[in-house]
């Protein structure tokens, strides 16, 4: 596999930019209010989990798999905790939608940003024999993801006492995927 050779920084650097040019995007002639307070918090908190997607990179062929997939759903339940308490109240205007999904289209910034590293550091792990041969990598990363935005979602409207931990739900969540291959039969005698 291919390792991206870009600094974490700029790459941190690159994920604040696309942010700012969704939020000159949906500016209207108003500022302030929910959409700017979710751009801002945005702006903050996606980098860092971008980067920390993007460095499973220096995974690949490291620790277990569940466990270095277990951080990462850890992770993903609080960056979707923190980002979607801030999207709802954003996002109640028909018109604000439409011109974030353009302004998305337009940065670069969809779920594929999220998806992509960690269907590479998948990929990856399943040519060194470390996730089952028959997984698909590409959906098993919008499945990791989809499980974090679930728990996130389900703590944020009937609170954390009504499910698991986090750490709880992100080892299910990782469990579920059943990327680890079967073990190897024993050799006959």
């Amino acid at each position: 596999m291919a390792t991206s050779h870009v600094d974490p920084y700029q790459r941190s650097q690159d994920a604040r930019r696309r942010v700012l040019e969704m939020a000159v995007s949906l500016r209207e002639d108003r500022g302030g209010g929910s959409v700017d307070h979710f751009l801002a918090l945005l702006q903050d908190r996606l980098p860092s989990w971008l980067s920390m997607l993007h460095d499973l990179a220096h995974r690949i062929g490291k620790g277990s798999v569940e466990d270095n997939l277990q951080a990462i759903a850890q992770a993903g339940i609080q960056y979707y905790i923190d980002v979607q308490s801030a999207a709802l109240p954003a996002f109640t205007s028909p018109n604000v939608t439409v011109r974030f999904r353009q302004a998305v289209r337009e940065t670069g910034l969809g779920p594929w940003t999220e998806a992509a590293p960690l269907a590479a550091y998948l990929a990856a792990e399943q040519r060194l024999g470390r996730v089952r041969a028959d997984a698909d990598p590409e959906a098993s990363a919008r499945l990791l993801i989809a499980g974090c935005f679930h728990r996130a979602y389900v703590e944020m409207f009937v609170g954390a006492d009504t499910c698991p931990s986090r750490e709880a739900s992100a080892r299910e969540v990782v469990r579920e995927l059943r990327l680890e291959p079967a073990p190897s039969a024993p050799a006959a005698v």
